[in-house]
């Protein structure tokens, strides 16, 4: 399993990291946000979508009451926030399947909800060091992606280049 780790020196920061990470996908991806509340999981996601290309005026909001926000952009962004799950059959209705696999880019906040821990895909998990500074970890999970493994690279280089906190490299 390929890991990387940085640590955010605030929002803007993060909303950044997403931004590089948004630009640089090309093919679909799964990718889980794990953090507890106010870890940054929703900024994260919000950096990702404007990566993406979602229109600036569009609010990226986590959907935590409706399950699922899509979102049209270079690749289509589905961005699940599983909170307030109560039932995996919620999941199925929704056609979660097709989403997570399709040809989009999903993100899933609260991943842990899915009861398995083995989901293949990149797995980012937000942890708050103090009120300003998160610690984001980076895991590819299941079959070694090589776009994803250069993706992490090149954001690794990028917060060299910036003179950003790398805790540790790929």
């Amino acid at each position: 399993m390929s890991s990387w780790s940085v640590v955010s020196g605030g929002e803007a920061q993060t909303l950044e990291l997403g931004k590089k990470l948004g630009r640089l996908l090309q093919r679909p991806a799964l990718i889980l946000l794990q953090g507890d509340l106010g870890a940054g999981k929703t900024v994260f996601a919000r950096g990702i979508a404007r990566g993406l290309g979602v229109d600036p005026e569009i609010p990226i909001t986590s959907p935590t009451f409706t399950l699922m926000n899509h979102y049209q952009a270079r690749l289509d962004l589905y961005h699940f926030d599983l909170y307030r799950l109560s039932d995996s059959d919620e999941l199925i209705e929704l056609g979660f399947d097709d989403y997570a696999y399709g040809s989009g880019v999903t993100l899933i906040e609260w991943p842990e909800k899915l009861d398995n821990p083995g989901t293949p895909g990149l797995w980012v998990n937000l942890k708050r060091i103090d009120e300003e500074r998160r610690e984001i970890n980076f895991f590819l999970q299941g079959e070694t992606n090589q776009e994803l493994i250069a993706v992490l690279q090149e954001i690794c280089h990028f917060y060299q280049r910036n003179n950003l906190s790398k805790a540790e490299g790929i």
